[in-house]
């Protein structure tokens, strides 16, 4: 093999801060996402201090082509000029009052007009508080109280409530992480279905007749739906007189400027967002028709900082920056791009992988036998040695072009020459320095 190992830069700060990070904040990180193992431990960073478009610099001096975004909040790129302003402005006359500030009415009119089913709005502060607003929401509109779902929707007991039930989801935490501190007597309240089966969805119905307040489901993530699929949960939901729910946090606003459903066409009662709704802000929302959402009304969903004026804001000014510069046609085209030359580069190299996915969100899939997890972690560290953050999937954002472009496929071809010659000398494991990747989780949606 040709020598392509660039001279590695160390990560001995990120990795001294971890450690020390470990004995004062349980896991070390308050994002399990965020975790070095998670990438390439030692190799991969674990502490930013600045980040300017697609890139962010570590705390040895590093500076990284950052393909995770944010974990997708960045859908502008980092630091964005126009929503910083408007932030800035905001914090000048202020972020929070003892009454409401007008801009809330602003950005609910405005997800009103750009999302389908929307008719009434709650806000947030993040998907995971988002999505249990939702599922409050539909258990007291209903009445009922069992959930149907399918996909990632955070860390609220409602959802990890699943994880009490055993055998069918398995390994469905990360490693090393259990459903500690979820009510047993939440057993059965959620239930999982699989993507795709809509027979297995309409036996579970049945099954639970009577009992479902909604079928809560990411509509696609790193692959379309069948076609017809997601009309006939639709069709499903109305016939049980179900909630349908959409888990838009994830795809968000990259797909179109009204996020998922125009492209699928299909209206849920419900809809999710957070993550790129705000730039990099604190910010989520609950959007739904007035006769899912009118009930609200009487619940108890309250929180202080629901209020905070500055995601409200970023959320707003994003929306627009999104919609005025056609960020979809810029992310879709970027991401064109990586699967034609990722691909090229797979066919050149003799890779076992594919380059695949939405245009949005495209991912490499390696299939190295019993080797796959090993390959995974091989391309992770190979690809931080090289200034690439990264790990097998593309998270795009509007700032992402042609230099950080270029780098990542300069990357990825000497990446690939190292994968190729351990496959052929038959030493992947002897290549891969860092803790072995492991699946995070079952997502039950492709």
């Amino acid at each position: 093999m040709t020598d392509n190992t660039p001279h590695f830069t160390s990560v001995a700060k990120s990795m001294e801060l971890y450690h020390q990070a470990g004995g004062i904040i349980p896991g070390a990180t308050q994002l399990i996402s965020r975790r070095p193992t998670r990438y390439a431990y030692g190799f991969s960073p674990a502490f930013a201090v600045s980040a300017k478009g697609g890139c962010f610099t570590d705390v040895d001096g590093n500076e990284f082509v950052d393909w995770v975004s944010g974990i997708g909040a960045m859908i502008l790129g980092y630091c964005d000029p126009v929503v910083d302003k408007a932030v800035k402005s905001q914090i000048d006359t202020g972020t929070m009052y003892s009454i409401s500030h007008p801009v809330e009415l602003e950005l609910a009119e405005l997800l009103i007009e750009r999302i389908p089913c929307a008719e009434m709005v709650r806000f947030a502060k993040g998907g995971g508080d988002a999505c249990a607003v939702s599922i409050r929401i539909a258990r007291g509109t209903t009445g009922k109280d069992k959930i149907l779902f399918c996909g990632y929707h955070g860390w609220h007991d409602w959802y990890l409530a699943a994880n009490l039930s055993g055998e069918e989801l398995d390994d469905h935490l990360f490693p090393g992480i259990d459903p500690i501190g979820v009510p047993v007597a939440l057993k059965d309240t959620a239930i999982p279905f699989a993507y795709g089966d809509i027979d297995s969805l309409a036996s579970l119905l049945e099954q639970h007749h009577g009992e479902i307040a909604a079928i809560m489901m990411e509509p696609f993530r790193s692959q379309l739906p069948p076609t017809g699929y997601l009309q006939a949960v639709r069709t499903l939901a109305n016939q049980h007189g179900v909630l349908l729910i959409f888990d838009e946090v994830s795809s968000g606003f990259r797909p179109t400027a009204s996020g998922a459903q125009p492209l699928v066409g299909v209206e849920p009662d419900l809809a999710v967002f957070a993550k790129s709704i705000s730039n990099g802000y604190p910010m989520g929302a609950v959007v739904g028709t007035r006769q899912a959402m009118q009930p609200a009304a009487q619940m108890f969903i309250s929180s202080t900082y629901w209020s905070d004026t500055l995601g409200i804001q970023a959320a707003l000014t994003t929306l627009k920056e999104v919609e005025r510069r056609d960020v979809p046609a810029t992310i879709h085209a970027t991401g064109q791009r990586l699967k034609h030359d990722v691909s090229n580069l797979i066919q050149q190299h003799s890779i076992p992988a594919t380059c695949e996915g939405v245009d949005w969100h495209p991912y490499l899939r390696f299939d190295g036998g019993h080797n796959t997890a090993l390959i995974n972690t091989l391309f992770i560290q190979e690809m931080a040695k090289r200034g690439v953050h990264m790990n097998t999937s593309f998270y795009i954002n509007a700032a992402h072009g042609d230099d950080e472009v270029q780098k990542t496929l300069k990357a990825i071809d000497e990446t690939f020459l190292v994968i190729r010659h351990g496959l052929d000398a038959e030493v992947i494991p002897d290549l891969v320095e860092a803790i072995p990747q492991t699946e995070a989780f079952k997502r039950l949606v492709r």
